[in-house]
């Protein structure tokens, strides 16, 4: 039966291999739509009760809109629900100021959602944020595409194929690790084949290293399932896709101590500290193989626990909107969409002055 209630989802949805945040929407999107909520990822329609923020960056080619476009929209519609999703960190990829804009984006929402404690903590260390006002959701894959289907169990003889696969392609992804297991030929007597799918940096690719194409959906949970073990070496992920698309094909994890990894990852394989110990870590890994093997059937991160997360959250901000009076919603939008309107703008200036300079220094 329809509940009536109309969210716009702030991202453009691309086709084929993305990052985690296209997942979320798709999924996001498709759970609500069966469930008689209306979705759209615009600000047109006047009658939206909840608006999620995804991606507030102004170079974002998935974010369809950020918080200067929602002030605009809250000044004539001010008791409109406002999440904004907070999946990203300048930890996670050695970058300056994403963490303050986020920041700056979220003065915007009434309500923040973080993909792991990790992140919220993270926020909250650096005096970013407070803890109230704000929930953790974790990130989850869509188990009708990515199951134990078809998997084969390592056979304790055969040479164990090891695998892993990310969109972005920053060296912090991992690639300290992966390219020394590239390097392995065996361990203890058994011999190691490492598969690398998507996109990798030409300084981070050693030779030898076997290299997938970026896949997504079936195609990609049909290439994992040929392996026996998924390893993640990211440093600082907030949360990640990739080792829970891992996990869900059946394959048990071999997992860095690091960022949010420990919280998707525990007791589904085991962890290593990086590239001085993940040799032993792999070999204890091979050792209790079966026993991770069988559990890994229990893995709880898919994208409909994810969803009636998000749903519940969204529910209850209906029930419990804030008592601030219309009046005063208007001034403090009006003021915010005045402040971002010369921000944005500023920030336009720069990038386009970066992009002559970048052009005279190649002329």
């Amino acid at each position: 039966m329809p509940v009536g209630y109309k969210i716009s989802i702030g991202s453009n949805i691309m086709e084929g291999p993305w990052g985690g945040g296209n997942q979320f929407a798709v999924s996001l999107s498709g759970y609500l739509k069966k469930r008689g909520w209306e979705v759209t990822s615009g600000l047109d329609d006047r009658d939206i009760d909840i608006i999620v923020l995804t991606e507030p960056r102004i170079t974002s080619e998935s974010g369809a809109y950020n918080q200067k476009q929602i002030s605009k929209y809250l000044i004539k519609k001010p008791d409109t629900v406002v999440v904004h999703r907070i999946n990203e960190c300048d930890e996670r990829k050695g970058t300056r100021g994403v963490n303050r804009y986020l920041m700056r984006a979220n003065k915007v929402a009434g309500y923040t959602i973080f993909i792991s404690e990790f992140l919220r903590d993270l926020f909250i260390k650096k005096g970013f944020f407070k803890r109230s006002g704000s929930s953790v959701v974790r990130n989850g894959a869509d188990r009708g595409v990515f199951n134990p289907g078809g998997l084969r169990k390592w056979n304790g003889n055969s040479p164990i194929r090891i695998v892993t696969h990310h969109w972005g392609y920053s060296f912090k992804k991992g690639f300290d690790i992966y390219n020394k297991l590239a390097a392995m030929d065996s361990i203890k007597g058994i011999k190691i084949e490492f598969s690398y799918i998507g996109r990798v940096p030409e300084s981070a690719r050693p030779d030898g290293m076997k290299v997938i194409p970026p896949l997504s959906g079936e195609k990609l949970a049909e290439e994992l399932k040929k392996n026996h073990i998924y390893v993640t070496g990211s440093v600082n992920e907030p949360a990640g896709m990739h080792h829970i698309e891992g996990a869900m094909c059946g394959l048990p994890l071999l997992y860095r101590n690091s960022g949010a990894l420990p919280e998707y990852c525990s007791g589904f394989g085991v962890m290593f500290e990086g590239a001085g110990n993940i040799e032993d870590k792999l070999s204890d890994l091979i050792v209790g193989y079966d026993s991770y093997f069988n559990k890994m059937k229990e893995y709880p991160y898919n994208s409909e626990l994810m969803c009636r997360g998000y749903k519940s959250v969204f529910l209850d901000l209906i029930r419990r909107k804030d008592g601030l009076s219309n009046s005063k919603k208007r001034i403090k939008y009006t003021w915010l969409f005045i402040k971002e309107s010369f921000l944005q703008a500023m920030e336009v200036i720069f990038l386009n002055f970066k992009k002559i300079i970048k052009r005279v220094k190649a002329v």
